[in-house]
């Protein structure tokens, strides 16, 4: 069996590997590592969660021990697509390279500009950038990309998805037709195939599962998922998710919680905490030190269950995640990939079930189209509770519904005998009663009291009808009586 001792990484590196407790590489770790310390382009393929962090992180440091880096010429480049990867990597590098006197710098949005450059300015062995972040310090004249030595480009997949392949064309013509380039990806596109073809010089093509391929160790399961009304599918979709959660039992020691939409993310979230499940979201229109925090929390075991969109399907880091839950179908096939891959991280067995509605049953089948295997299919759990009504967003449908029971309560109330009763025992005078030949008159301040009278006197609605009440009856007969005109 390969040990890392037998990868001829540098001393250092390896002490460093030791005291992080590994003493095996990973597949893709075992094959990429030794063509790169040779210096030769590397195209790596592998699932998340196998190490790829690792498989181009150890052989940097061994390759940068020796040298100096100068003001705003960066010595490597790591490009990420997302604020969490980025921060993965630097992580990462901060843990492999103690024992070195390496530097590095991570450039990523969210954080002011003058603390990046002047860390840019004492010169960086390693620049860990976002490729949006990264173009904005080239352009504003504080980064230079002639001094890289070695290239990195991880979840280039990813990247794709992101719409940042043009930015990755021109990072590559920014650095020198020397450096040496270690390209990284769960999947691979065709858009993806014809930048490796453009950009690495004859590299040595690691493949050590089938691409788009998902964990053995992890079970998966689909819940097939059908409203019992258009109006209530939001309501009953999330009380599904808290019995998904609740039949894992203590299985379940923390979980992510993937939706498609940023919007979905808050309500799902909100919904949770109000049922008593430790629940926080994390998207991207979050502050990023919002977002930082929010993952240190789930990282330490303070935050049980963490709610986000695909910017955190890539680059968490978590070996312990137990669960994975889809509340969405992803809308990309490959998104189902490293969105399970969260969790049965370094060997570790886990979790990953999703939830279908009717709409989604195209996007299922692409998925189980890209892996080549059938989802289980799970049976819905016993004793769903129906929706609560706090859980809800309003609905404007039963308001409505409960308004017309109350018009019919009403009008059988009216038709009633009581109502007769009381209708033919209200005091009615004779003698100012009006004679219906001739036509009643209506002052701009109201009728007469002789016509009010007949009105409550009379089984036949008029005005306010047999419902007149007696507040306002009470106010026409303290005023003085006048004679009716009519």
């Amino acid at each position: 069996m390969t040990k890392f001792s037998d990868l001829k990484l540098d001393p250092k590196v390896l002490k460093a590997v030791e005291d992080a407790g590994y003493e095996t590489p990973t597949p893709i770790q075992a094959g990429a590592i030794p063509p790169a310390l040779e210096g030769r382009d590397v195209l790596g393929i592998a699932q998340t969660g196998t190490g790829k962090t690792a498989s181009f992180t150890l052989p940097m440091i061994s390759l940068l021990k020796r040298g100096r880096a100068r003001a705003r010429m960066p010595r490597s480049l790591v490009l990420a697509p997302t604020r969490e990867l980025a921060a993965q990597v630097a992580e990462n590098f901060d843990t492999y390279a103690q024992h070195t006197k390496l530097t590095k710098a991570l450039l990523i949005g969210g954080v002011s500009f003058g603390e990046q450059d002047k860390l840019i300015d004492r010169g960086v062995d390693v620049l860990i950038a976002t490729p949006g972040r990264l173009l904005d310090h080239f352009e504003r004249g504080k980064l230079l990309l002639t001094g890289v030595q070695i290239m990195v480009v991880d979840e280039a997949d990813r990247m794709l998805d992101m719409g940042f392949i043009p930015d990755i064309e021109r990072i590559f013509q920014l650095t020198p037709f020397t450096r040496q380039t270690l390209f990284f990806s769960a999947t691979m596109a065709p858009e993806i195939e014809r930048i490796t073809n453009t950009f690495l010089s004859n590299p040595e093509k690691i493949e050590v599962a089938r691409a788009a391929t998902t964990g053995e160790n992890i079970k998966q399961g689909v819940l097939m998922f059908k409203p019992s009304r258009r109006d209530r599918a939001a309501t009953e979709k999330r009380s599904m998710l808290r019995k998904l959660i609740d039949g894992e039992g203590e299985a379940c020691t923390n979980a992510i919680i993937f939706c498609n939409r940023k919007v979905d993310v808050d309500i799902v979230a909100k919904s949770l905490k109000k049922n008593g499940y430790n629940a926080a979201p994390i998207h991207g229109d979050l502050d990023q030190s919002q977002r930082m925090k929010t993952l240190e929390e789930f990282r330490t075991g303070t935050l049980q269950f963490l709610v986000a969109s695909d910017v955190a399907a890539r680059g968490l880091d978590i070996p312990a995640v137990s669960h994975v839950f889809n509340y969405d179908v992803p809308s990309h096939a490959e998104d189902y990939v490293h969105r399970i891959g969260r969790t049965g991280r370094a060997g570790r067995s886990g979790a990953a079930l999703m939830i279908c509605a009717p709409i989604d049953e195209k996007n299922l089948a692409d998925i189980e189209r890209l892996v080549q295997n059938e989802i289980p299919r799970l049976d819905a759990p016993e004793g769903t509770p129906a929706p609560k009504a706090d859980d809800a967003e309003a609905e404007e449908k039963p308001k409505r519904s409960r308004s017309r029971s109350r018009r019919k309560q009403d009008d059988a109330a009216e038709e009633s005998p009581a109502a007769e009763a009381v209708s033919e025992a209200a005091p009615v005078q004779e003698s100012e009663q009006p004679d219906d030949s001739e036509p009643r008159r209506r002052s701009r301040g109201g009728r007469g009291r002789s016509d009010r009278s007949s009105d409550r006197g009379s089984k036949t609605p008029q005005g306010l009808g047999d419902h007149l009440p007696d507040f306002i009856a009470r106010s026409f007969e303290d005023r003085a009586e006048t004679p009716d005109p009519g």
